[in-house]
């Protein structure tokens, strides 16, 4: 038998290649990371919220987990996707933009209607409101930062 003909016969005998796990889908990715930032930003909220107060707090938190949350995101929920640093930089300072903005938002109203919130009501209440959040900047990362050229 020659060496062509061995080769031949061992490629035809190789098992499939094994399919993709469905770990691999950009959703499933982008839940992790931002599960994992939300836990993060949870932890900075807390520990910051007795010397800062709620709103500085909650914007402590949003600026250490935006650039690294942003950073997780280009090379693993859409690594092979095309993106414009311009579009990576705005998409970052609209990310911490939005999040301070909203967050802060959000803590004045708890506040006005529920007087003096403990920690673990306004923790629950950015956490809820980070997911809703999180949606809307899947749907700018995929259709607008990373695009697929």
């Amino acid at each position: 038998m020659t060496t062509a003909q061995w080769i031949r016969r061992e490629a035809e005998h190789r098992p499939p290649p094994a399919p993709r796990l469905p770990i691999a889908h950009p959703v499933i990715w982008y839940v992790v990371a931002g599960a994992v930032t939300t836990g993060l930003q949870e932890l900075v909220f807390l520990g910051a919220r007795p010397v800062l107060g709620s709103v500085a707090a909650n914007i402590v938190a949003i600026a250490l987990t935006t650039l690294a949350n942003t950073e997780f995101q280009r090379r693993v929920t859409f690594a092979g996707m095309q993106a414009s640093p311009l579009k990576l930089h705005l998409q970052s300072a609209g990310t911490f933009a939005f999040y301070a903005f909203y967050g802060s938002i959000v803590l004045v109203s708890l506040q006005a209607i529920v007087g003096t919130p403990s920690a673990t009501l306004e923790g629950v209440v950015l956490a809820i409101t980070s997911t809703i959040g999180g949606i809307l900047r899947f749907v700018l990362l995929r259709w607008w930062v990373f695009t697929t050229r």
